[in-house]
């Protein structure tokens, strides 16, 4: 992120991050929320289908790409599998981008501090945002395991409720948090990327002074560091579907159950190219949401010191 005359409140940062997460998921304008996320969770549930798949999947249950899983989960589950598991990112989706922002935030404040450093550099950049990323985790692994075992095609869960009481029910509330590890490695390759990148691109383009210009700034930078930290995360993202999918049997070692191990596993059992199982799904929704996120967010930074300058904050 780029460098502000002066520090924003913990509170302020944290209610624009929230408001740009609802944005996000949802809509660029705010006011028309439900119509862009009714475009963009089915290419979350393709994105998980495909990643959850191996080597053993046969006819119906084997996609070949997005378009393949599209056709399939419509012609043989109808039309609205698509949005089955949706409850959980719609409530997930405030306090993740709210944590992300302020938590970048206070990070950067933390290390320029220890660093002795004035101003925001790239490696702080790259720094705040992996630390951001690992403080997000904590809040989003519980909605994460829920939306996962809901949109996997063999599901047998009746909602979020029910997916929450069987998981308590087997495993405890440490249950909710399966996948933690996983989901850490995921938000910290793509934080580092996403704000590390925005960063360097916000450096390289050319400074505006117009509202309509910084937006436009904000959305390309967004954008790119979106698509970025898709490239950087996915291997992880792909095994945190599997091992947060996986139903632990006791005195069984499961077959998913660390990051690292689990990435090589899949290399090894399905190729490389299966690590970015997913990945056109997943980049066609996180690189424009990067942007739009970045927009909203500057967007409610910059109404706060408005309002502050004229003594109305």
């Amino acid at each position: 992120m780029s460098k502000q005359q002066e520090p924003i409140p913990f509170p302020v940062s944290f209610a624009a991050g929230a408001i740009a997460g609802i944005s996000e998921v949802s809509n660029p304008t705010i006011f028309v929320e439900e119509s862009i996320n009714m475009l963009t969770y089915p290419l979350d549930v393709v994105k998980t289908r495909v990643q959850l798949q191996d080597n053993t999947a046969k006819g119906a249950d084997r996609y070949n790409g997005m378009v393949d899983c599209f056709r399939k989960i419509i012609k043989n589950e109808g039309f609205p599998r698509l949005y089955r598991g949706i409850a959980a990112p719609i409530l997930m989706e405030a306090p993740k981008r709210a944590t992300k922002f302020a938590a970048n935030d206070e990070w950067g404040k933390i290390y320029r501090k220890m660093f002795g450093v004035a101003e925001m550099n790239q490696s702080i950049s790259v720094l705040t945002g992996a630390s951001a990323g690992a403080t997000e985790s904590f809040v989003v692994v519980p909605f994460e395991l829920v939306k996962i075992r809901l949109q996997d095609k063999k599901s047998s869960y009746n909602g979020p409720i029910d997916v929450v009481k069987k998981v308590v029910a087997s495993d405890g509330l440490l249950g909710l948090y399966t996948g933690l590890e996983s989901t850490m490695w995921r938000h910290v390759l793509w934080n580092a990327g996403y704000f590390g990148v925005i960063f360097q691109v916000k450096k390289l383009l050319p400074n505006s002074e117009t509202k309509q210009g910084k937006m436009t700034n904000d959305l390309v930078a967004g954008s790119i560091g979106g698509t970025f930290g898709t490239i950087l995360n996915t291997p992880a993202d792909v095994v945190k579907s599997r091992i947060q999918n996986t139903v632990k049997v006791k005195g069984v070692v499961p077959k998913y159950n660390w990051t690292l191990p689990s990435i090589a596993l899949v290399a090894k059992e399905e190729g490389f190219a299966a690590l970015y199982k997913g990945f056109l799904p997943k980049v066609l929704r996180l690189g424009p949401g990067g942007g739009i996120l970045l927009v909203v967010f500057t967007s409610v930074i910059d109404f706060y010191k408005k309002m502050k300058a004229s003594g109305k904050a």
